[in-house]
C-alpha cells in the first residue's frame, strides 16, 4: 500500500499533452525529493522539467495543484498487492512494499505525507489516495476469508490498519531506519489478532432494562 507516486504512464506517441504531465510530475517528485517543500516552486519545476513556466502555471496555478496531480496520478495506476497464499505472507509482502517506499534514501513518499500538513489540497488528494489504497488492499482479506483463515465478518479495514502501522509508526513518526525484520513481524502479529477475533464486530449488548423487568422463576 505504498504512496510513493510510481512513474506516471508514459504517452502514446504523439500525446504532447500526456509528455508534458510527465515531465512535470517528475520534476515535482524529483524537487521534493532532493530540496523538501519549501524550495518546491513553479519555476523550480518548469526549469527542471524543460516545460515552459507559462505552460505549467496555465495547468497547474500553483504548488498546491502539482502536489494534487502527483498524488491523482499514483491513484490511478493499476496496483494490486501480491497473493501469497496465506493472510500473513501476504501482509508480510504489503508491509514490504511499504518499507520499500519509506525507507528510501530519498523518499518521495515520505517528502509527500509531510506536505500533506502544509497544503490542504494536498492533504485532500492523499487522503483520497489511502483510501484507494486501503479499498484496493482489502482484497488480502477476501482471499483470506475464501481459504478459511478469517471469519467473514472480520472488519477489513481496521486489519490492514493494524498490520500496516507499525511500518509508518517507525519510519515516518520515529524516523528509525528500515528494519528487515519488521514487516513480517508486523503481519504476524495482525495475523495472530486476526485469528483470535480482535477485528470481528462484537455481539450487541443486552438491553438491561428487559434483563432487569425480567422476573426469576421460583425455586
Amino acid at each position: 500500500m505504498s504512496v510513493d507516486p510510481p512513474p506516471v504512464p508514459r504517452s502514446r506517441p504523439g500525446g504532447r499533452t500526456a509528455r508534458i504531465r510527465t515531465q512535470v510530475l517528475d520534476a515535482v517528485s524529483a524537487e521534493l525529493a532532493e530540496n523538501g517543500y519549501d524550495a518546491l516552486s513553479i519555476d523550480a519545476v518548469a526549469a527542471r522539467s524543460g516545460v515552459h513556466r507559462a505552460t505549467v502555471y496555465r495547468r497547474w496555478q500553483d504548488v498546491g495543484g502539482l502536489l494534487a496531480d502527483v498524488f491523482d496520478a499514483a491513484a490511478h495506476l493499476p496496483w494490486e498487492p501480491r497473493d501469497t497464499g496465506s493472510l500473513r505472507g501476504d501482509l508480510a509482502a504489503l508491509n514490504q512494499e511499504i518499507q520499500d517506499s519509506l525507507g528510501a534514501e530519498s523518499s518521495i513518499a515520505v517528502a509527500l505525507i509531510a506536505v500533506s500538513f502544509r497544503s490542504e489540497e494536498a492533504a485532500r488528494a492523499l487522503r483520497q489516495l489511502w483510501e484507494d489504497r486501503y479499498a484496493q488492499s482489502e482484497i488480502i482479506i477476501r482471499r483470506a476469508i475464501a481459504r478459511g483463515e478469517l471469519a467473514p465478518e472480520v472488519d477489513a479495514r481496521a486489519l490492514l490498519i493494524a498490520a500496516t502501522a507499525p511500518l509508518y509508526h517507525q519510519l515516518v513518526l520515529l524516523r528509525t531506519p528500515p528494519d528487515p525484520r519488521l514487516p513480517d513481524a508486523a503481519a504476524r502479529t495482525a495475523a495472530l489478532a486476526a485469528a483470535a477475533g480482535a477485528f470481528t464486530p462484537l455481539p450487541a449488548p443486552a438491553d438491561q432494562s428487559k434483563v432487569r423487568g425480567r422476573r426469576r422463576a421460583p425455586m
